[in-house]
C-alpha cells in the first residue's frame, strides 16, 4: 500500500512542477531546485517508522551528492547553450556527475589521512 501512495504522490508533485514549468520556466526551475524528492524520501522513510539515524544518514548522504548534482546541471545547461541534443547534453552531465563524485571520494579521502597524519603527529 505504502509503494502505491509513494508512487502517485511522487508521480502528482512531478506533473505539478512540469506543468509550472511549461508555463513559467523560471518559476519551475526554482521549484525543482526545492529538494522535493529528498524532502519526499525522508518523509516517506519517517512514515514506513526507520530510525532518525537512518534518516540522518540519508540525509548526509544528499548532502555529499549535491556538488556533483550541481556541476551536472552546469554542464547540461552549457551543453544545451552550445546547442547540443538534450539527451547528449545529458549523458555528458551524467559522465561528469560520475567523475565528480570519484574526484570527490579522492580527495576526501586524501583530506581525511593527511589531517588524520598531520593530527597525530601533534
Amino acid at each position: 500500500m505504502y509503494v502505491m501512495a509513494k508512487i502517485i504522490v511522487s508521480a502528482i508533485v512531478i506533473g505539478v512542477v512540469t506543468e509550472i514549468s511549461r508555463r513559467f520556466p523560471s518559476y519551475g526551475g526554482i521549484i525543482a531546485a526545492l529538494p522535493l524528492v529528498s524532502l519526499l524520501s525522508i518523509i516517506w522513510l519517517y512514515i514506513q517508522g526507520e530510525q532518525s539515524t537512518e534518516i540522518s544518514k540519508f540525509a548526509l548522504g544528499v548532502l555529499w551528492g549535491f556538488p556533483a548534482t550541481a556541476f551536472l546541471l552546469v554542464i547540461v545547461y552549457v551543453a544545451i547553450q552550445h546547442s547540443i541534443n538534450l539527451f547528449l547534453s545529458i549523458g555528458i552531465g551524467i559522465c561528469g556527475w560520475g567523475l565528480f563524485l570519484f574526484i570527490q571520494e579522492l580527495f576526501l579521502k586524501y583530506f581525511k589521512e593527511s589531517f588524520i597524519g598531520w593530527f597525530l603527529q601533534k
